[in-house]
């Protein structure tokens, strides 16, 4: 489908909507973008929207387990919430925290909120998350779910020019299953998947 100067594909296997490879904004459109945003980690009200997935995640973790927060951003609200419920949370980031050394270790858990409508290649990014998860782990993704073909063309969520991937609900069941995960959706726009022991 084609919006204005955007070119739409959907993918037959897991009905991910996504934008023309060749429309995608390169690193420096991308970051220039990531700078408008203000994502103070003393903000209530983003601590308030984070706690969306980790209301969910945490009774699920044992204290002190290892988190990674995939894509932390240029303020890791989240790291700071994980930690100070007890666990020992580190944030990467390829703009603002791009210490490739965490990508490195293994986690009890990762979340990923508001990263993985970003993605320019989703397939590798969920295999490294594989790799990076240990058995029993669980991967927390938070983005918003596209429901309705019919108001693509006017959702918010696609006028922004870093969002190149839509999923619905199915399509993080399909990713789930590719790897052999449980998936399970606990609340709107938040998916929780569980990597076997």
């Amino acid at each position: 489908m084609t919006i204005g100067e955007r070119d739409y594909w959907r993918c037959h296997q897991c009905e991910a909507t996504f934008l023309e490879p060749s429309q995608r904004p390169g690193p420096a459109t991308e970051k220039a973008e990531y700078d408008q945003h203000d994502n103070d980690e003393r903000d209530q009200g983003y601590r308030r929207f984070l706690a969306r997935l980790s209301d969910e995640l945490m009774p699920r973790l044992t204290w002190g387990d290892r988190v990674l927060d995939f894509g932390c951003g240029p303020g890791p609200a989240l790291v700071a919430m994980l930690r100070e419920a007890g666990f020992a949370a580190d944030g990467y980031d390829p703009f603002y925290a791009p210490d490739e050394a965490l990508l490195g270790h293994s986690y009890q858990a990762i979340t990923c909120t508001e990263v993985v409508e970003h993605l320019h290649d989703p397939a590798a990014t969920f295999r490294l998350l594989d790799r990076l998860l240990m058995p029993g782990g669980w991967l927390g993704v938070m983005t918003c779910f596209q429901t309705d073909d019919d108001r693509f063309a006017g959702w918010h969520y696609r006028r922004d020019p870093t969002h190149v991937v839509f999923y619905r609900e199915t399509t993080l069941h399909r990713v789930a299953a590719r790897f052999g995960w449980h998936c399970e959706v606990p609340r709107k726009d938040v998916a929780l998947m569980r990597k076997p022991v």
